[in-house]
């Protein structure tokens, strides 16, 4: 990215829910300035610059074509992400976009080959794996709390998002399911703590073919089911740790922890990977109650965006901690999960990627660290 910069300006394109999250953010990082907004539908994009004083809306092309836009925020829908990033790579510029990082596996690959033969920066969300939550789980076992690890349990049911979101059709659609839509917070975070994965082992059912949106202007209509709704899967880590993951659309409800890391001398319950806080416990080897550890590492205060300051402050040269590596190698587990639910088989996985480095305690105000190091 050459020198580090001291504003990276951002244009985004996709003006649909997800956007809000972004825009409540922005404003508070000083290594960020929104200066342009695009979606296929021109009047939502022009809504949204409305209310934001300097931000112009334009048409997808012109966004490419303006001079001014340094990085674009991809927040179009996730069978679109692939081309929005090579339409942002052949413009010469970086790209940072919602997961998954695109579609297919395959077309990943393609984002990531463009960007490197370009000389741009990919990064990716889930940044909640920067926040407090994820990052103080990361410092326990850094720190040997929990001896070495051996295994993780990550969970994540329920009865499925055509509840509250008003266009869910693309849940539904291979590319789409519980896996592919939430699996990312999870798998990132199962990386994060305990390293890339080699193999996977999957299994995968779908209960129902028909879902009714209950939200919005079309609640009531009725969308049909393509993809896996219900999947289980076994991550066989390159550290030994192995991580059981079971993502559902089609349970009511979990009393399970979101993700648990177990080892020689010690448990944690590590918070929701979709928040950036959140408690985490410990139970030692031989306590009979578990404590909740004080926060100690991660963006505090952290919300979606954060890995856009992160990936406007990594060093010239180096891999943002959501970057485009760690995106490709979790989709490609997350990918391979659902192949081997299909053959019955054990898949390896071809990627690998750096444990991504540790975050200090930083307080975004001014990017100040509290404590650890960088």
């Amino acid at each position: 990215m050459g020198q580090p910069l001291n504003i990276l300006t951002i244009g985004i394109v996709g003006c649909g829910n997800i956007i809000a999250q972004y825009l409540s953010t922005l404003p508070s990082l000083d290594t960020l300035r929104l200066v342009a907004v695009a979606d296929l539908d021109v009047a939502r994009a022009q809504a949204v610059a409305a209310d934001l004083p300097g931000v112009r809306a334009l048409s997808v092309a012109e966004l490419m074509d303006d001079d001014e836009v340094q990085l674009v925020l991809n927040l179009t829908i996730p069978a679109a992400h692939a081309q929005v990033a090579l339409a942002a790579i052949a413009a010469g510029k970086h790209v940072y976009g919602e997961k998954p990082l695109a579609a297919t596996a395959e077309e990943a690959a393609t984002v990531l080959a463009a960007a490197a033969a370009a000389g741009v920066t990919v990064g990716c969300a889930p940044d909640t794996v920067l926040g407090t939550g994820t990052q103080t789980a990361r410092r326990a076992i850094d720190d040997g709390l929990i001896g070495r690890p051996i295994s993780a349990t990550a969970t994540m049911m329920c009865p499925g998002h055509e509840r509250w979101h008003p266009n869910p059709d693309f849940y539904y659609v291979p590319g789409g399911g519980p896996l592919l839509d939430m699996g990312p917070y999870y798998v990132s975070s199962l990386v994060t703590l305990l390293g890339p994965v080699k193999s996977v082992i999957g299994a995968a059912s779908h209960t129902r073919d028909e879902r009714t949106i209950g939200s919005g202007p079309r609640a009531g209509e009725v969308i049909p089911v393509s993809t896996d709704t219900h999947v289980s899967g076994v991550l066989i880590h390159e550290s030994g740790a192995l991580s059981t993951v079971i993502m559902s659309f089609d349970a009511v409800a979990t009393q399970a922890a979101n993700i648990e890391i177990h080892g020689e001398t010690g448990s944690l319950i590590v918070p929701d990977p979709n928040r950036f806080d959140g408690e985490v416990q410990l139970r030692r080897l031989g306590d009979s109650e578990w404590e909740t550890l004080p926060v100690s590492a991660g963006y505090v205060d952290g919300s979606r965006g954060i890995g856009l300051h992160d990936l406007a402050s990594t060093a010239p040269g180096a891999e943002p901690r959501a970057g485009g590596a760690l995106a490709y190698h979790a989709l490609e587990v997350m990918e391979s999960v659902l192949k081997s639910a299909h053959t019955g088989q054990l898949v390896a996985i071809a990627s690998t990627c750096e444990r991504p480095a540790a975050v200090p305690l930083i307080r975004l105000a001014g990017a100040e660290i509290l404590a650890g190091s960088a």
